[in-house]
């Protein structure tokens, strides 16, 4: 039996003062970790930047555009047992006021100062979390990879 695989954005939404935006993640069946924002490409032709820039609208209130996002890395995870795809986005700082649209999968958004990250982390977030600071590469478990995006090599269409 073949499984789809999961294709998703993580969002980072750093707040030009050495914070970024995490939450609280609760998801039922899950152990709670901390995430930053993010979630699946949804819609038909979704870019990478367009589903990034939606989920953070949905999960936390803040709106910014998907013109602005930019793609640091794609990471592949099998942690789940099917492949996992999730793109690393670098949104622009913001300190918009974050809010929980979501009670049942996320207790609250809180700017964390990055040399004081809370674990556990969220194994997706904290590969994109290493795609972006690399003092902060998780140790990628076996079955990880991780693909930097260079400038040159992006296309937006």
């Amino acid at each position: 039996m073949t499984t789809a695989p999961l294709i998703g954005a993580g969002v980072i939404v750093p707040t030009g003062d050495g914070r970024v935006l995490l939450g609280r993640r609760i998801t039922a069946g899950e152990p709670p970790t901390w995430s930053l924002p993010g979630g699946k490409v949804d819609d038909p032709g979704e870019s990478f930047e367009q589903a990034a820039a939606r989920e953070l609208a949905e999960e936390t209130g803040i709106v910014l555009p998907a013109a602005a996002m930019r793609v640091l890395a794609v990471l592949l995870d099998h942690e789940l047992g099917r492949p996992r795809l999730t793109a690393a986005v670098l949104a622009p700082p913001s300190l918009a006021a974050a809010v929980v649209t979501e009670p049942h999968a996320c207790a609250g958004w809180e700017r964390v100062a990055l040399d004081a990250l809370p674990e556990p982390m969220f194994y997706p977030s904290a590969l994109v979390l290493g795609s972006w600071l690399p003092d902060l590469a998780a140790v990628r478990r076996a079955g990880t990879h991780a693909y930097p995006v260079t400038r040159s090599a992006q296309v937006t269409g």
